[in-house]
């Protein structure tokens, strides 16, 4: 994340990746402040066992494509809301990658579908975490599914 005022965010990405007893490691790096750190961890990740890299940032939100720029592992870009713009700074930057260094854009604030994205590009290789989402999706459309009974029955 670009900074620890994100971590509400990324906290989202965490909880689900760990829900999918996905392995995660978190860090604090600015695309600004602490370049060279970011560009050692991107440039280094393949080599380091990751699979996909998570980014989540606000304002310019540069970090997810510093990290891409670094690496070829999939990087998912989180754009975070900020008091200035409510986000649309955050997911512009994120989204409008120039030609060749492509980064997945989630909504803003999207911690959760950041970390299923990643869990579904995991699964391509893997019909064990494909059958957890497939549960999981299947749960969701449970609760879902509940909440339209209980409206159902409240306005018979």
């Amino acid at each position: 994340m670009g900074s620890d005022s994100d971590l509400p965010i990324v906290q989202k990405a965490i909880d689900t990746l760990k829900s999918l007893n996905i392995p995660v490691e978190v860090h604090v790096f600015s695309a600004h402040r602490t370049p060279n750190e970011a560009h050692q961890f991107a440039s280094s990740a393949r080599d380091n066992g990751f699979g996909a890299i998570i980014a989540a940032a606000g304002m310019a939100a540069h970090l997810a494509g510093v990290i891409a720029a670094n690496t070829t592992l999939p990087v998912i870009g989180i754009p975070c809301k900020s008091n200035t713009l409510d986000g649309i700074d955050a997911l512009l930057s994120t989204v409008q990658m120039p030609s060749g260094i492509p980064v997945a854009t989630v909504a803003i604030n999207g911690g959760v579908n950041a970390a299923l994205l990643c869990a579904q590009i995991f699964a391509v290789e893997d019909e064990e975490l494909a059958q957890k989402l497939a549960e999981r999706r299947a749960h969701d459309a449970a609760v879902v599914l509940e909440k339209d009974e209980k409206i159902n029955k409240q306005f018979q």
